[in-house]
Formats: structure tokens, C-alpha cells, sequence
């Protein structure tokens, strides 16, 4: 077997612009390498682009553990130090639970039941106790 096809491929979670709010995806498994690549792409996304909040819809998302937990969490206290808010989407009732069982409060996220729904969260601030929207945007 070649050394190409012996190296595991990196993953790459796609991070898309939709006005004012970037939407962020996860299905599947998220490695090491890609939640800190994830972590890096989201926070250059949002200090090059100025939007004013995140959505990490985590439907695709099986088992939530500490890993994963501590990554969300990563992402919204950078987020929010660069005036983003962030809202989780899709949680399933089992990853609620499991994230209760574990005692993670991930804290800085807001979330939502789905997309949908977090974008609705994102568009009203009082809803999700910002102080507003930043001047000159609506």
C-alpha cells in the first residue's frame, strides 16, 4: 500500500456565510486535528467577516463527549470575545442527557431545536441577552 492511501484523509468541516451569521455543520466523528482546525477556520471567519453570530447545527452528531462538549464551548467564548453569539442546533434528547449525566454546562451556548430555529434566536438579541445589534446593522 502507498504511503497515499495509508494516511487517514483530514476532514474538513465547511463553515458557510449566510448574512450575518456563519452555519456550521458536524456529522459524524470530529478528531482532534479537525475541532482544532474547525475552532481556527470559525474564529478568522468571523474576525475577516464581522458577522454577528454562529451555528453549529450538531443534528449529525451521535454522542456528545467531554471532547466535544469542551470544543463547543471553546468556540463560544472565542466567538463571543469577538462580538459573535453562538447557538447550537439539532441537539438529540439522548446528547442532552448525556451532557447533564456528565455534568458539562457548556457554557457561552445557547441552543436551539433546530437550525431553523437558532437562526430565529440569532435575529431577535433580546432573546438571547445581547446587548443589541452592533450599530449600523440590523
Amino acid at each position: 500500500m502507498t504511503d497515499e492511501f495509508s494516511r487517514p484523509l483530514m476532514a474538513h468541516v465547511p463553515v458557510l456565510r449566510l448574512g450575518d451569521v456563519l452555519l456550521v455543520t458536524l456529522q459524524g466523528d470530529l478528531h482532534d486535528s479537525t475541532a482544532e482546525q474547525l475552532q481556527q477556520d470559525i474564529t478568522e471567519r468571523i474576525g475577516s467577516s464581522g458577522v454577528t453570530g454562529v451555528v453549529i447545527d450538531i443534528s449529525g452528531i451521535e454522542i456528545v463527549d467531554s471532547f466535544l462538549g469542551r470544543v463547543l464551548a471553546e468556540i463560544a467564548a472565542k466567538a463571543g470575545l469577538l462580538a459573535a453569539r453562538t447557538v447550537v442546533a439539532g441537539m438529540r434528547p439522548a446528547v442532552a442527557i448525556t451532557l447533564v449525566e456528565m455534568g458539562l454546562t457548556l457554557p457561552g451556548l445557547r441552543t436551539a431545536l433546530n437550525t431553523e430555529a437558532a437562526l430565529r434566536l440569532l435575529g431577535d438579541p433580546a432573546r438571547v441577552g445581547a446587548a443589541g445589534p452592533r450599530p449600523g446593522r440590523r
